[in-house]
């Protein structure tokens, strides 16, 4: 699945954006709160579309039936 290959894609490349904003002693810790706050969120969103994607993958749905990830999901 591309769309898989793009998200681990996507996700490394915020893991190296968050990596050198922790590096550059230049910006205040408050400044990178403020920084890394989005990024932390995206990626939360990234890695729970890359676990869908390859629950779906490794489970693919019956025709015409739900996909079933909210049985599959642990959304604490």
């Amino acid at each position: 699945m591309n769309s898989i290959k793009h998200i681990k894609k996507a996700i490394e490349e915020l893991d190296a954006e968050v990596e050198k904003l922790l590096l550059d002693w230049s910006i205040p810790l408050n400044e990178k709160d403020n920084i890394m706050l989005p990024l932390v969120r995206e990626k939360k969103v990234l890695t729970q579309t890359l676990e869908d994607l390859i629950y779906l993958q490794e489970n693919p749905p019956a025709p015409n039936q739900p996909c079933g990830i909210s049985k599959y999901r642990d959304d604490n």
